[in-house]
């Protein structure tokens, strides 16, 4: 059950974070629970992954703990090893002293609200100290976490300034949360949203992933970047459907929302394997022209590796009762040849048979086999296709 974000007395934190901001004020440096863990455990949705901000420099937490890792120490981050070796992050009260848009320049040296202050959004600049049971809320995120709101922390213009990736950030959160976003942070939102253009590539895409793997439904998170005008930006195509249901996969909800897909992800910079998927989907046709299994297993053949990605996509975009989608798992399930992989002999033996020799020859003979299972399932057997191998070579 979702817990009042306004009237919840506790926020459980894990005992190894409790015993390093013990120590840290232990040693006089005042320190406090900060970040998502805190919001999502207002929302009743506890995380075990909590940070902490602190008044200790990035030299003092690696004199006070004998494991450590610089992490982000320019930014002022520090790793803390438990004695389980978990990492827990610490980081020193810190305010911008200027930005680009992409990266900060921080100081140190300032307070706790100053550190505050920097943060995106108000439900994400709030704080906790567990030995105190005591919250530091100088934005009121509580109040927004229990209206449902996204709000920029101070002018939402020069927030989203400050770094253009907030404006992705906010639609993130509130698909995430199925939250609205507060107007004037909308506003700044479509004003700069063409200024996201500035951004890395691989900082955006980890953007749509995330989005796509948390959001209540992935549709809504495509809808905030098709309202806000990031879609235009990032996501290039000549062919934009309605985000109507879309798979929690992110790139099949690209290609479900936008075609062709393959160019989408060259531009977001994705993995080989990710536009090789784009390739086939876009290449590949939707459905077999029948539900005849000679024409399921053809289609299946000529398909290949997008054949899994085709079937989502057509249950998502099309009917997921058609009489075709019934017949592909038919052949499926009945291991019927629809691949080079699938012939029961395979070139080598082929060759150790003295039926033909290595090279073109050999090539155009598996294609041949193949194609005959494609219509005679029931021949594929190593003495069926080594005969017909002999009548084909012959």
């Amino acid at each position: 059950m979702v817990r009042d974000p306004v009237t919840a007395p506790v926020v459980p934190i894990p005992a190894a974070v409790r015993d390093i901001l013990a120590r840290l004020e232990a040693a006089g440096h005042e320190t406090w629970c900060v970040g998502g863990a805190i919001r999502d455990a207002l929302l009743g949705d506890p995380q075990s992954d909590v940070d902490l901000a602190t008044a200790a420099t990035p030299q003092q937490v690696r004199r006070l703990f004998d494991r450590t890792i610089p992490v982000g120490i320019e930014h002022g981050t520090i790793g803390v090893l438990d004695p389980e070796g978990v990492l827990h992050e610490v980081t020193t009260f810190r305010r911008d002293v200027r930005t680009d848009g992409r990266h900060a320049v921080v100081a140190f040296g300032v307070s706790l609200d100053e550190d505050l202050a920097r943060r995106d959004f108000t439900i994400n600049a709030i704080a906790w100290h567990p030995l105190r049971d005591e919250f530091r809320d100088p934005f009121d995120g509580r109040a927004d976490l229990a209206a449902g709101i996204v709000r920029a922390v101070g002018d939402p213009a020069q927030r989203f300034q400050e770094d253009r990736l907030r404006i992705l950030r906010a639609l993130r959160f509130a698909a995430r949360f199925d939250f609205r976003i507060e107007e004037a942070t909308w506003a700044a939102a479509r004003q700069q949203a063409t200024d996201t253009a500035h951004l890395s590539a691989e900082r955006v895409r980890e953007e749509w992933w995330k989005g796509i793997a948390t959001a209540r439904r992935p549709e809504a998170l495509a809808a905030l970047w098709r309202e806000v005008g990031i879609d235009a930006v990032w996501l290039p195509a000549a062919e934009v459907r309605d985000p109507g249901p879309l798979p929690r996969d992110p790139v099949l909800a690209l290609a479900a929302w936008r075609r062709p897909v393959e160019p989408i992800l060259r531009h977001l910079k994705c993995s080989g394997a990710e536009i090789a998927r784009g390739r086939g989907i876009d290449r590949g046709p939707a459905a077999p022209a029948s539900a005849d299994p000679v024409v399921v297993r053809r289609w299946l053949a000529q398909v290949g590796a997008a054949a899994d990605d085709l079937l989502a996509l057509a249950r998502c975009l099309g009917d997921p009762e058609a009489p075709w989608l019934a017949a592909v798992a038919g052949v499926r399930a009945r291991g019927e040849p629809t691949s080079r992989a699938d012939l029961a002999i395979s070139g080598d033996d082929l060759v150790r048979a003295g039926v033909v020799e290595p090279g073109p020859a050999l090539g155009r003979l598996l294609a041949a086999l193949l194609e005959h299972v494609l219509v005679h399932p029931e021949d594929n057997s190593h003495d069926a296709l080594l005969a017909r191998a002999r009548d084909e070579a012959a």
